[in-house]
């Protein structure tokens, strides 16, 4: 007999549950920042920081190493898994939108694995978005071993992916975020604790064996004048018109490699032989840069300098991505804001002496505005940098450079990178908790399994007469192999309603009826449904069997989609617990 357990109960084994994936996903954090620490190690020459290792190895070196790791890491991809192509969040997000938060649990060990590699090996690409992919599918797999409901393997995702990001910055808050804004899109209240509490523990384990880690070197901030907000606001705008240049580049640099004719596997190590020539130009490109990112926040990059690596950044980054490697654009995003930052800041003390902005301060900010307009994630981005700093007074200059950054973007583009790559691949995903459950939801369990049908040579009396029992405004026209040849609809009648008597013996289906018949299959979801539904002005679809579509299986209304909807909703808020009837006995 099955055990029964209360409500108390099953709100205390969910927050367990919660608490057991931070474990895991900080753990698979912290091994993935070691496995690319130790592979730094071993294949490049002895030195304090990793710019120092690659400043002291042979050209020789630096040409092969990105090359191998591509080559390597590009035969995994091609063979094993697609999906460890590039950043690795979109994935999260389709996850999360269209496969009820399923991710491959080889991804668990694959994507540390490949990511790291490149990483290691002197890869432009970053170590967050591959850590966000790592937690999410510790949090899925999870979810998969105990069969929970699709719902609770969402939010597993979620809480992994906090989890992940919480340990790598060691800061929970930017975790939480990041989840709940780019992963979920949307705040659901009930969700919120156990994503906090999974983000908490995976900051807290990274704490405890790394300790009280800096990831970057930060001076104390300070705002002397509330006129200086205005070049923090410009900073946004520049930092929105970069983004739009390096979400272009990423995707023309992955347009340019897919019309190659060379085998997929081979074009990483394509693109680790031209990261390897700009490594030779400026060390400062490869890796993750955050030793770089250091010298902007100390104040120690020079006007020409900084120039020069926002160029080669943006090149070695979209070079990365574009030829097929795995790896983030956060840590890249940092890096080229950094830079930016630190070029307003002397550039506005040349032409204005008297202003003295400490580029440092400029640097911290312009981190977070390019992060804000690459993944169109101002409260992230916000967030993150504030937990870094710890300080109140960066929180002013910090919204209007990242609130700048964003509208910058929303007006001259409209998409983060991640939204792009899903666009690409024919996936338009929509910010929205609506969307999502649409997304979720088949044609095949919502659809009407009959349908009035009637043949091309009815004629006219019987069409009538038909139309009388018909419950719904039109019918289904099949040719003489039952096939789907159109739809006729009473407002397709109206032209001969009149002469009704008169022409009762005519056949009118194959003359009146639209021929352009707008259908949809069994697997779309009924956000496509209703999508096709609001642009032709329609209320009902027929519904057929692919490829061929002639095969009428059903019938699909506009109501039924609603009422499948609200029927989610009210599962969704019951997620962790039977929360609404609790609510009711209080009350």
């Amino acid at each position: 007999m099955p055990i029964r357990l209360n409500e108390t109960t099953q709100d205390i084994l969910a927050l367990l549950f919660a608490i057991l994936i931070g474990v895991l996903a900080g753990f698979g954090a912290l091994a993935f920042r070691g496995y690319i620490a130790i592979g730094q190690w071993l294949i490049w020459p002895e030195g304090r920081q990793f710019l120092d290792q690659v400043g002291r190895a042979p050209w020789w070196l630096t040409l092969l190493l990105p090359t191998a790791g591509g080559l390597a890491v590009g035969l995994v991809i091609d063979y094993l898994a697609q999906e460890l192509r590039g950043p690795g969040v979109p994935e999260v997000m389709e996850a999360v939108a269209m496969r009820d938060g399923y991710i491959a649990p080889r991804i668990v060990l694959l994507k540390p694995l490949c990511t790291g590699t490149i990483i290691a090996t002197g890869g432009s690409v970053g170590r967050e978005g591959p850590v966000v992919q790592i937690g999410s599918a510790i949090g899925s797999t999870l979810a998969q071993i105990f069969k929970l409901s699709p719902e609770k393997t969402r939010i597993c995702l979620a809480c992994g992916a906090a989890a992940g990001i919480a340990a790598t910055f060691n800061a929970p808050f930017a975790g939480v975020m990041f989840a709940v804004e780019i992963i979920l899109a949307d705040l659901q209240i009930a969700y919120l604790g156990h994503i906090v509490l999974a983000a908490v523990t995976g900051a807290v384990l990274a704490r405890h064996f790394m300790g009280d880690f800096p990831v970057f070197t930060i001076s104390s901030f300070a705002l002397k004048h509330p006129g200086e907000l205005w070049f923090y606001l410009l900073l946004g705008i520049g930092a929105g018109l970069v983004s739009v240049a390096f979400i272009h580049a990423v995707f023309g640099f992955d347009t340019l490699f897919r019309k190659m004719p060379l085998p997929e596997w081979l074009k990483p190590g394509l693109g680790g032989l031209g990261l390897g020539i700009m490594g030779l130009i400026t060390p400062h490109v490869l890796g993750v840069g955050y030793d770089s990112v250091n010298l902007a926040l100390t104040g120690d990059v020079i006007l020409t300098l900084a120039l020069l690596l926002i160029l080669m950044k943006f090149l070695a980054t979209s070079l990365c991505l574009g030829s097929g490697m795995s790896g983030g654009i956060f840590a890249p995003s940092l890096f080229i804001g950094a830079m930016l930052g630190t070029t307003v800041a002397l550039v506005a003390n040349l032409l204005f002496p008297g202003l003295d902005l400490k580029p440092a301060y400029f640097a911290l900010v312009g981190m977070g505005a390019l992060v804000s307009g690459t993944t169109l994630a101002p409260i992230t981005a916000i967030v993150t940098i504030f937990e870094i700093t710890n300080t109140y007074a960066i929180l002013v200059p910090l919204m209007a450079a990242c609130i700048g950054s964003l509208l910058t973007v929303k007006y001259l583009y409209g998409y983060s990178i991640y939204e792009t790559k899903l666009m690409r691949r024919g996936v338009n995903l929509i910010r929205g908790h609506e969307v999502n459950i649409l997304r979720s939801l088949k044609v095949r369990d919502t659809m009407i399994p009959r349908v009035e049908a009637i043949h091309d040579c009815t004629c006219l009396a019987e069409i009538f007469v038909r139309a009388e029992t018909n419950p719904y405004p039109f019918f289904v026209v099949l040719n003489d192999r039952e096939e789907l040849s159109g739809v006729l609809s009473l407002w397709d009648l109206r032209p001969v309603m009149p002469l009704s008597r008169e022409l009762e013996y005519l056949v009118v289906a194959e003359e009146l009826k639209t021929a352009d018949v707008i259908t949809v299959t069994p697997d779309d979801n009924l956000f496509t449904a209703r999508t096709l539904l609001e642009d032709h002005d329609y209320s009902y679809l027929p519904v057929v069997l692919p490829p061929e579509r002639t095969k009428v299986v059903g019938l699909l209304k506009l109501d039924d989609i609603l009422s499948a909807y609200r029927e989610k909703l009210v599962k969704e808020r019951l997620l962790w617990g039977p929360l609404k009837r609790r609510r009711g006995q209080r009350s």
